[in-house]
């Protein structure tokens, strides 16, 4: 395998996950670096035994049934946490394919091959239908994918690409829609998505009678989809036009012949009734002509087809209300901005001396794996001894010189000199250094994260939009503690929070929870 790639498979535990490891296992060419498997359910069960040649890679994640998206975020971020920013690459398969003898090196052949603003490459996806019948509506559903454009059934996404768009929506709760708003977020970011040559085969897994009028929940979905990328949606993202316009217009005559009938005028009622029946039978018979056209498939399709308008309505509109004031998905870390003093080093007061610098515990590995992870870092620091007279400007860049011959090169350097009697806007609390150092680096200062073990660091944050975790020291007071968004007990775990997405207690994160839950 030519490139770094990590595979990650969310699953509730169906059976069907038997084959698609075995056929992992069977596949030639070299093994990823790590296989990483979300279990999805509310109750985390057992899984089925991993084939000997996976073990020894194979992690298990759990994610507590928030639903797919939610799941692939758990997968991608762990196997980037195992792998320290290693892996390149993150291929994640559905736990219903199966992968063809060849699928490992072909893989390998499709991420090796792109170039540096590929983004994404998918796998193709074989559905295999009957041959002595006509597929089934539901069958023919699934031959869909066939066609589909970036399904993640099959689909690798550089690790670069999903860090700078924050991964997977997790608004999405369905296998529906969470992959077309990635590809649309991705190439907004400014990179290409490929088809590669690797394949799956998508086996037509059975169904219920009513699974079709089921689906029309995620009519819900693409109402968020509007909201989030436009009236144009589907054209951007490749997607069929479906029938919600005919819907809707069924669903109208449906309820204009019962509010007829109700006001006591039965003929404009039978009207409407006919133009339901008319719009009904015309919806199913477009289901039924394909084939089988045995009794029960007729059956069903007449059924489902009067239950799918009105479903698909109410879904439109629920979804239309629910989202009419989404925001898009919070947008990622891509900056990181250290204080000096007690959060990269020990806090040694107005110190002029190099020799004097010593790191704090944890903090170069910190710093190292956030550079790993392509996000940018800096420093932020308040010097008042230039402005007392107790430091000169030499001094203090002589200190900062050795701070990188530990650490290693910063991106930016914001220093305030003044005095606190100066009143400038730069030093910490007020937001000056944060907001100089975003715009120096080319970042909004919403994803930008200040980590700092005092108040004003944290204030100087959030007065410039940024994001902050506090690493208390036995220098913080109770009430800056009480008063941070998040709280971190070191700095690793400062620096883990920072990449996770907004800390608890930001307002994008209480946007971000309370789009979920409701």
């Amino acid at each position: 395998m030519t490139a770094a790639v990590s595979i990650v498979v969310p699953t509730l535990g169906r059976p069907s996950l038997v084959p698609l490891l075995s056929s992992l296992a069977g596949s030639a060419g070299p093994l990823p670096d790590r296989l990483v498997l979300v279990d999805d359910r509310p109750e985390p069960g057992p899984l089925p035994e991993v084939p000997p040649t996976l073990a020894g890679r194979t992690q298990v994640v759990r994610s507590g049934g928030r639903g797919p998206a939610a799941a692939r975020n758990a997968g991608w971020r762990a196997a980037v946490e195992a792998a320290d920013g290693t892996t390149a690459w993150v291929a994640f398969v559905d736990d219903d394919v199966v992968v063809s003898d060849t699928w490992l090196a072909d893989l390998g052949d499709d991420l090796g091959s792109v170039p540096d603003d590929v983004g994404g490459v998918q796998g193709r996806v074989v559905v295999p239908l009957p041959a002595d019948r006509a597929p089934t509506d539901w069958e023919r559903g699934t031959a869909g994918l066939q066609d589909g454009w970036w399904i993640t059934a099959d689909m690798a996404y550089r690790h670069a690409a999903l860090h700078a768009v924050g991964g997977f929506d997790e608004r999405f709760p369905r296998a529906y829609r969470e992959d077309a708003d990635l590809a649309l977020r991705v190439t907004a970011a400014g990179w290409r998505l490929e088809r590669g040559q690797r394949t799956v085969t998508h086996p037509v897994r059975p169904a219920g009678a009513w699974a079709s009028a089921r689906q029309q929940a995620g009519n819900a979905d693409d109402a968020l989809m509007r909201r989030v990328h436009g009236g144009h949606w589907r054209e951007l993202a490749r997607a069929p036009r479906g029938r919600r316009r005919s819907h809707v217009a069924v669903t109208a005559t449906a309820t204009a012949a019962l509010g007829l009938a109700a006001g006591g005028r039965p003929v404009a009622a039978g009207a409407a009734a006919a133009g339901w029946l008319a719009g009904t039978l015309r919806f199913a018979w477009a289901r039924i002509a394909p084939g089988p056209r045995d009794r029960r498939e007729i059956g069903r399709m007449l059924a489902t087809s009067a239950a799918i308008p009105p479903l698909a309505t109410w879904h439109s509109l629920r979804g239309a209300w629910r989202w009419r004031r989404a925001q898009p998905w919070p947008t990622p870390t891509r900056a990181v901005l250290f204080d000096r003093d007690g959060t990269l080093v020990h806090d040694v007061p107005y110190n002029g001396d190099p020799a004097r610098v010593a790191p704090m515990p944890g903090a170069v590995d910190a710093v190292r794996r956030l550079r790993g992870l392509g996000v940018r870092v800096g420093v932020v620091t308040n010097q008042s001894g230039i402005g007392r007279g107790t430091l000169t400007e030499d001094q203090v860049a002589e200190v900062h010189a050795r701070i990188e011959e530990i650490f290693g090169p910063f991106d930016v350097w914001q220093v305030c000199p003044h005095a606190p009697e100066a009143g400038c806007g730069c030093r910490k609390p007020r937001p000056g250094m944060v907001l100089a150092a975003a715009a120096s680096l080319g970042v909004p200062t919403e994803s930008v994260v200040v980590i700092g073990d005092i108040g004003a660091d944290v204030a100087a944050a959030q007065a410039a939009g940024a994001r902050a975790v506090l690493v208390p020291t036995a220098e913080t007071r109770p009430d800056e503690v009480a008063a941070a968004d998040a709280v971190a007990p070191d700095i690793t775990t400062a620096v883990r929070m920072a990449l996770a997405g907004p800390p608890v207690g930001t307002a994008a994160a209480r946007a971000s929870r309370a789009e979920v839950a409701s």
